[in-house]
């Protein structure tokens, strides 16, 4: 049976490797940085850091911040300015969010717990990519 974590659980600091393989541009883009979930009331905010390169380009530094809390056994994540952006059952962790015209699916993998990571699949008319995200303390 694969680890079922609880919001708690993500609490701290996490180095991230990710791999974003862009099918459209036929490149591929790697991150390395840092994550850290923070206590913030009832819920974690999220923020990470790192340089983000794609093919050949030159290294550029790159952030993002989510909200993430707990909804009623499920994990919510909202985007850092309070939007929803998904929320999943950590027991079946698997998501979808649409963007007109464009659809965002994930899939949480617990079981290498400590370790975890989340894979994106991203299709639309301008976009059609998958990104691996790892995650380790």
């Amino acid at each position: 049976m694969s680890f079922v974590p609880k919001l708690e659980d993500f609490v701290g600091n996490w180095k991230i490797d990710r791999v974003i393989v862009d099918r459209l541009t036929v490149q591929e883009g790697r991150f390395e940085g840092r994550a850290s979930f923070v206590p913030d009331g009832d819920a974690l905010r999220y923020r990470e850091e790192g340089r983000l390169r794609f093919g050949d380009g030159a290294p550029m530094t790159a952030v993002r911040q989510y909200l993430w809390r707990d909804a009623a056994g499920r994990i919510a994540v909202d985007y850092g300015d309070g939007r929803v952006f998904h929320d999943f059952d950590p027991a079946d962790p698997a998501a979808r969010h649409t963007c007109e015209p464009d659809d965002y699916r994930v899939r949480y993998h617990f079981h290498g717990w400590p370790g975890w990571s989340a894979e994106w699949t991203v299709t639309g008319p301008r976009k059609d990519y998958t990104m691996i995200s790892r995650y380790s303390r």
